[in-house]
């Protein structure tokens, strides 16, 4: 008897439907599990936003904790124009009268007008770096030496001197006389003068003719001439007269930095004061970090009316633990101090567990700079009466610890999602099992079924045959 290739031929029965169905009561629980398992993923996924927004609120604790951030000064000018002034690590608050005599310059040459595109002469520079006095020079170091070819121009010479890079830049000037090399010392300051001479290959080193005519030392007459003279910058700061080769007064004073850029005519005040909005930023920050975890914590723990949906934590009590603990740290007061919670300072706790900032009062705080530091930088060796700076700092870092509460919850989540994998393998082998028996035991029916209506059919046609 023929094969039957296709479930239900023989039988006229619809197997696969029936199979199908079957099949898919038999998923049931599979469904179930991979619908758990997304509500899983969703839960560790928030967790992760948490921990790094309780890192951020730490962060952000430990730097209104740290001494260190409330000595932060700024600076003004009042003539900016004429002395700028910034301010860094170690600056004190006072002020300052500033005066002007003279800037710091860099010397410079220019030579003789030489023929455009034209051989400069052949031989060599030797520059040398140092102080000028009198007419005469000392110099500093060694000196660097540059060779000319016999057919560079002037503008591969001041090519060669700047790649030799010996404290000289030089750059050609084209006029309508022809070009002139300017030189300029790469810093300024007396200190910083120098000297070029020159050993000339038509064996007149002193001349103004050949390479010779690039030459600036004492006592030559061949059109290099002097343009500005090196000179250290002088001023006074509070009467007391300064010198600097340079315009940028950098080690005077601690922490503060002038930048000297005009001779003035009246003395400049300088006014060095506490960064009351690099304090102002600190807090908004800490009050922005301190948000960001509430509002995520207050969203995945409620149940919205209006949309008739529960927030993905809801009746999870480690987060519902975590707000609870959060909003009470923040909450948390000093033993003693002229401010003594975050309600004092004007941050203030709304609705909904949030932080507003009330700007009348933190300016006054502000104003009373010393008094706010303590509120959150008193360390008395107990965190239940540190600053609010170190306590909240101390209660993040439990939260993140190996074995805090944020991280055993991902833990644990991991775990019901290892768990949840195995199931489903579990379940989708039982799934795959049970449809491989279903469909054996269809296919069985299914012959037999063709068997018999073979053999009624035969029946049939003897029955036909013998009423005939």
């Amino acid at each position: 008897m023929a094969t039957i290739s296709s479930a239900g031929i023989g039988s006229g029965l619809n197997v696969e439907s029936i199979v199908s169905q079957l099949v898919s009561l038999e998923k049931k629980p599979l469904e179930t599990l991979q619908t758990l398992a997304t509500s899983m993923q969703t839960k560790l996924s928030l967790y992760g936003t948490i921990k790094s927004q309780i890192s951020a609120l730490g962060d952000a604790a430990a730097a209104l904790g740290r001494t260190s951030s409330w000595s932060a000064v700024t600076g003004t000018s009042s003539n900016a124009a004429a002395v700028g002034v910034t301010t860094g690590s170690g600056a004190a608050a006072g002020n300052l009268t500033v005066s002007v005599q003279q800037l710091a310059k860099a010397q410079a040459t220019a030579s003789a007008a030489i023929t455009s595109g034209s051989a400069v002469g052949e031989g060599s520079l030797s520059i040398d770096l140092g102080r000028w006095s009198g007419g005469s020079f000392t110099p500093s170091g060694s000196a660097t030496t540059v060779t000319v070819g016999a057919t560079d121009t002037l503008a591969q010479v001041a090519a060669k001197i700047n790649n030799a890079k010996g404290g000289v830049t030089a750059t050609v000037l084209k006029d309508a006389s022809g070009e002139r090399l300017l030189l300029r010392s790469s810093a300024t300051g007396e200190a910083q003068g120098f000297r070029v001479q020159v050993t000339d290959a038509d064996g007149n080193d002193g001349d103004a003719s050949g390479l010779s005519r690039l030459a600036y030392d004492s006592g030559l007459s061949n059109g290099t001439t002097l343009t500005q003279a090196g000179q250290n910058a002088n001023a006074t700061i509070n009467g007391v007269a300064v010198t600097s080769a340079s315009n940028d007064l950098n080690d005077s004073l601690a922490g503060v930095q002038l930048k000297l850029q005009q001779v003035t005519t009246s003395p400049v005040e300088i006014a060095i004061s506490q960064d009351t909005e690099a304090l102002r930023k600190n807090l908004q920050t800490f009050v922005d970090a301190y948000n960001a975890i509430n509002n995520t914590l207050s969203n995945a723990t409620k149940y919205d009316d209006t949309s008739k949906k529960a927030g993905a934590l809801q009746g999870d009590a480690t987060a519902v633990g975590l707000l609870n603990s959060l909003r009470g740290v923040m909450r948390s007061t000093l033993p003693s101090g002229t401010y003594q919670r975050l309600n004092d300072i004007g941050l203030e706790m709304k609705a909904g567990g949030t932080l507003a900032v009330n700007t009348t009062r933190l300016n006054e705080a502000l104003n009373n700079p010393d008094a706010l530091k303590a509120l959150f930088t008193t360390d008395t060796g107990d965190n239940t009466t540190n600053g609010l700076g170190l306590r909240i700092r101390a209660f993040t870092n439990g939260l993140l610890d190996i074995s805090g509460t944020v991280a055993n919850k991902q833990t644990s989540i991991k775990s019901m999602l290892e768990r949840n994998s195995d199931e489903q393998d579990r379940v989708s082998d039982r799934i795959s099992r049970t449809e491989t028996r279903l469909r054996s035991m269809y296919t069985a029916l299914d012959t037999q079924m063709a068997q018999l209506n073979s053999l009624s059919a035969y029946v049939s046609q003897q029955v036909t045959t013998w009423n005939k």
